[in-house]
């Protein structure tokens, strides 16, 4: 019996593993596509395809799942042409959400966004009326092991970067969203591996939760858009305090 208990929780871990790699592997699939379609599918004149395709690998994105996506890009599989959108809306509290998301039907997407808001506390705002509270940047990632802040700093800053912060075991290299491209080429160039290039929204005011109960229905919300399936990327301004967190699973 005991050999079944365990058995059922392997399964149990390889069931969430393989639903988060899911996640994860059509998050990339949607950046890709979009990438493709903006730019063509040439991954060498085509940078932000690149990048897309980098990210990809740095997950164990399956190669056919890539190829599959560059095709759908570029409208060689057939269907409504993906599209690239950001909605914007509040949670509990005023706490500020800029989804960006890849669709091919705009009606439906923002249809089931405005569903998952209202049901949570929440609504859809108006273009405009939450993105001013962001600050638009580029961001690498580069993992720490074996390279210490020191010198990180002082390559990123002379690759063009404006900021270095380190995230436990990884380097943030932030840049203006025009310099990107050319910093992740010139940490490249020096011998630095890139597991992550993108555009971020980062918020100008942090708004701290304090208060368990709006902290788990902020929680509740952010999965559920980020767990969407046209979402692509999910940014906003709310941190939990330290002390709440334990309060989470009572």
């Amino acid at each position: 019996m005991a050999g079944h208990n365990k058995w059922s929780k392997v399964k149990h871990i390889k069931a969430r593993v393989d639903v988060i790699r899911g996640r994860v592997f059509s998050k990339c699939a949607h950046e890709i596509a979009l990438a493709a379609r903006s730019g063509g599918g040439d991954i060498g004149m085509n940078h932000r395809l690149r990048a897309a395709v980098d990210n990809a690998k740095s997950v164990s994105m399956p190669k056919e799942n890539i190829d599959r996506a560059i095709k759908k890009g570029l409208g060689e599989l057939g269907g409504e042409a993906i599209q690239e959108v950001t909605y914007e809306g509040y949670g509990p509290s005023g706490i500020a959400f800029l989804i960006e998301a890849a669709t091919d039907n705009l009606n439906r997407t923002a249809a089931d966004f405005r569903t998952i808001f209202s049901r949570n506390g929440g609504s859809v705002a108006t273009p405009g009326s939450v993105a001013y509270q962001f600050d638009r940047k580029g961001e690498l990632q580069v993992a720490a092991d074996g390279i210490d802040d020191d010198r990180m700093m002082e390559a990123a800053i002379l690759a063009g970067a404006d900021d270095v912060q380190r995230d436990e075991a990884v380097h943030l290299i932030y840049t203006s969203p025009t310099e990107l491209a050319a910093v992740a080429s010139e940490l490249r160039g020096s011998g630095f591996a890139i597991s992550s290039e993108k555009l971020v929204s980062i918020p100008q005011t942090p708004a701290v939760v304090s208060d368990p109960e709006i902290a788990r229905q902020v929680m509740k919300l952010y999965d559920l858009l980020d767990g969407y399936d046209d979402t692509i990327n999910i940014f906003t301004n709310f941190e939990i305090a330290d002390e709440i967190f334990a309060a989470l699973d009572d």
